[in-house]
C-alpha cells in the first residue's frame, strides 16, 4: 500500500514542479521574444517617422523630400516602391543583394509583419507616401532579425534541455521527499496496527473468561450461589477489568484525536495529595506497605483537577503493584522557582535500564511486572499524556533492586 502511495505521490510532485517549471520556462521565452521584436519594431517605427516628409518633420519638409532616403538606424534598410510595385531605387543601406524583390514586398499597410525570404527573416512595414514629381509610393522599413531567431532558437534549447534536467532531478527529488513524507505516515499506521491487535488481545482474555465461566454456569442450572461463587466473582472480575479497559482505550483513542479538553483550575496541590493518600493508607497497610507524603503547604496549582487526580492514582496503583510486604512508598510534592515537582518513589525491584524507554509504551509491560494483579500497560501511556497536555515533563529514575522514582515538573 505505502509503495503504491509513494509511487503516485512522487508523479503528483514530479507533474505539478515540471507544470510549473514549463510555465516558467514558457514565460522566459514569451518575454525574451516579445523584448527583442519590440526593440526591432521601435527602430522601424523610429526611422519611419524620422523620413523627410513623414512624421513631424513632414511640415517642415513638405515642399521637397530627400532624393537619398538614408536610415538613420544603420540596421534598418529603407525600400521605396512605385504604384506597379517596382523598386524604384537600391536599397539604402544597401546591405543585402536583392534576388528576387517581389519576396520583399509587403501587401498590407502601416502594420508591422514578418517576411520570409530564401536567405533571412526580416521585419517590416509599410506606408504610402506622395513625392514630388514622382506621385504615389510605398516607403518600407526593412530589418534582418536573423540575429533575434537565432538567439531566441538557443534560449528554447536551453530551456528545453533545462526543464528535461531538471524534470529528472525533480523526479529524483519527489521520490525521495516523498520518501521522507510517509516516514511519519507509515510509523503512524504501524503503530495503530500495533494498538488494534494489542487491545484486540487484551479484550479477548476478559471475554474469553467471561464466556468460559458463563457456559459453566450454565451447565449447572441447579447450582446455588455459594457454590458457583468463584465462577462469579471471576466473571466480575473480569468485566470490571474489561470495563476500566475499555475506559482507557476511549480515553487514548480521543486524546489522540485532541477531543479531549483540559478543564484548568487553580487548586492547592498538596491538599489534593491528601486526600489520595488517606485513601490508600488503609489499603497499603493492609498489604504491608507504607506511604509518606512530604509536602510544604500551600502549593497551588493550575491545572485539570481531575486529571492530576487520575494520574497520581495511576502512578500510586503502579507503586503498590511493584512493591512488597514492609516497602515503602513517598509521594513528594515543592515548589521549584516557576515549576512543581511532583515525586512518587518506591523501594521495590526497579526498572531494567533496557526498559525505561518502553514503559510508556502502550500495552508494554515487563515480565517483572506480570503477577496475579497484572495491569493493561495503558496506565503509564495516559500517565505520560495527562503530563504533556499539562506541557510538564516526565524523568525516571530506577535502578535493579534499589527501587524506582517517577519525578514530574509542570509550570506553575
Amino acid at each position: 500500500m505505502f509503495q503504491r502511495t509513494h509511487r503516485r505521490l512522487t508523479l503528483l510532485n514530479s507533474i505539478v514542479f515540471i507544470i510549473l517549471l514549463s510555465l516558467l520556462g514558457a514565460l522566459v521565452y514569451s518575454y525574451t521574444r516579445v523584448s527583442l521584436y519590440n526593440a526591432a519594431d521601435h527602430s522601424i517605427n523610429e526611422e519611419l517617422e524620422r523620413l523627410p516628409g513623414t512624421g513631424e518633420e513632414r511640415e517642415h519638409h513638405g515642399k521637397a523630400r530627400d532624393k537619398d532616403f538614408m536610415a538613420r538606424d544603420p540596421r534598418v534598410t529603407i525600400l521605396v516602391w512605385d504604384e506597379n510595385h517596382n523598386l524604384l531605387d537600391l536599397p539604402r543601406p544597401p546591405f543585402f543583394v536583392m534576388d528576387n524583390t517581389d519576396q520583399y514586398e509587403q501587401a498590407k499597410m502601416n502594420k508591422l509583419e514578418f517576411i520570409h525570404t530564401d536567405d533571412a527573416t526580416f521585419r517590416s512595414k509599410s506606408i504610402k507616401e506622395n513625392i514630388p514629381f514622382v506621385g504615389a509610393v510605398t516607403v518600407q522599413a526593412i530589418r534582418n532579425v536573423e540575429t533575434e531567431e537565432e538567439l531566441l532558437q538557443r534560449l528554447l534549447i536551453v530551456i528545453i534541455a533545462g526543464c528535461l534536467f531538471v524534470a529528472a532531478c525533480a523526479i529524483g527529488g519527489g521520490y525521495f521527499l516523498a520518501g521522507r513524507a510517509l516516514i511519519p505516515i507509515k510509523k503512524a499506521w504501524d503503530k495503530q496496527q500495533k494498538f488494534v491487535s494489542d487491545a484486540s488481545h487484551e479484550l479477548r482474555t476478559p471475554l474469553s473468561v467471561i464466556q468460559a465461566k458463563t457456559d459453566l454456569l450454565f451447565r449447572s442450572p441447579a447450582a446455588t450461589i455459594e457454590e458457583k461463587s468463584r465462577d462469579i466473582s471471576a466473571i466480575s472480575k473480569e468485566s470490571r477489568r474489561l470495563t476500566k479497559l475499555v475506559s482507557q482505550l476511549l480515553l487514548l483513542a480521543r486524546s489522540d484525536s485532541n477531543q479531549v479538553e483540559l478543564k484548568k483550575q487553580t487548586f492547592q496541590l498538596d491538599q489534593l495529595l491528601g486526600e489520595i493518600v488517606d485513601h490508600y493508607e488503609e489499603i497499603a497497610s493492609y498489604q504491608g506497605k507504607h506511604i509518606t507524603l512530604q509536602a510544604v503547604s500551600p502549593i497551588s496549582i493550575t491545572a485539570d483537577r481531575e486529571r492530576i487526580h487520575q494520574l497520581v492514582i495511576i502512578l500510586l496503583d503502579n507503586a503498590m503493584k511493584h512493591t512488597g510486604d514492609g516497602d515503602q512508598i513517598l509521594l513528594s510534592v515543592r515548589e521549584a522557582g516557576s515549576f512543581v515537582e511532583l515525586k512518587v518513589k518506591d523501594n521495590g525491584p526497579g526498572i531494567a535500564e533496557h526498559e525505561k524507554e518502553r514503559i510508556f509504551d502502550r500495552f508494554y509491560q515487563s515480565d517483572q511486572a506480570r503477577s496475579d494483579e497484572e495491569g493493561l500497560g495503558l496506565g503509564l501511556a495516559i500517565a505520560k499524556w495527562i503530563i504533556e497536555k499539562h506541557e510538564g515533563r516526565i524523568k525516571v529514575e530506577s535502578e535493579r533492586g534499589k527501587g524506582t522514582a517517577f519525578i514530574m515538573t509542570f509550570p506553575n
